[in-house]
């Protein structure tokens, strides 16, 4: 193939004013989250920025815990981040979830088993999936409840953690009845149960209501 006839000079490229502070971001973003394939990754990233969607990128960097040997895929900061890629659909396909998660650079296998355990077809209830991403990480229900409470809450790090009640029982009405050994009188005795606290913080729920000794027994 013979050379073009003009050659370009340093002097004749044109650099965009605004890149230094793109790849600045960019740069920023991937320390903060921490991809496993950064090419793929960084596709997803350009992509999103190119249309102006939710960058996959996690609010702070996340320390991995000091006894976990292998890499568990999901976190709590990275369903926060497809929550919030997610959530304003309420509704999402199968193909949308699967391009976000892909992005995030997860294992497609603990999405097979998230989507087989929900038995989602191809259109797919945001919370109920997002419900049991909070189970993948917390293993009981307990502690899926307290994981959805500190993703979903808009009280500051290290706050109460407090979320609406109506979206506390759908959460835990859903994983409760999945669960199928949690009879529905106890369900309706441990939601009644909160009826006092609620009341006291203005209809909202928080992880010391129900994560203690004296909740456990009810809705693990």
């Amino acid at each position: 193939m013979p050379l073009p006839d003009t050659m370009f000079c340093v002097q004749q490229i044109n650099i965009p004013p605004e890149l230094p502070d793109i790849l600045k971001q960019f740069t920023k973003a991937a320390i903060r989250t921490q991809p496993h394939d950064v090419l793929q990754w960084s596709a997803a990233y350009f992509s999103a920025l190119s249309k102006g969607d939710i960058l996959p990128v996690k609010e702070r960097l996340e320390m991995p815990v000091a006894t976990q040997k292998t890499d568990t895929g999901l976190t709590p900061g990275l369903l926060k981040t497809l929550h919030k890629q997610l959530a304003p659909k309420e509704t999402v396909t199968k193909e949308e979830l699967c391009q976000k998660w892909k992005g995030l650079c997860l294992p497609k296998e603990q999405l097979d088993n998230i989507l087989a355990l929900g038995n989602f077809a191809t259109s797919i209830d945001w919370m109920q999936f997002f419900a049991l991403g909070c189970s993948a990480l917390g293993g009981t229900i307990v502690s899926a409840m307290k994981q959805a409470c500190e993703i979903l809450t808009e009280d500051p790090e290290g706050g109460a953690a407090r979320i609406p009640y109506d979206t506390f029982v759908s959460l835990y009405t859903y994983l409760a009845h999945l669960d199928g050994e949690i009879p529905q009188n106890a369900i309706e005795a441990f939601l009644a149960g909160l009826q006092e606290d609620v009341e006291r913080q203005g209809g909202m729920v928080q992880p010391t209501n129900f994560f203690g000794p004296r909740r456990v027994e009810d809705i693990k």
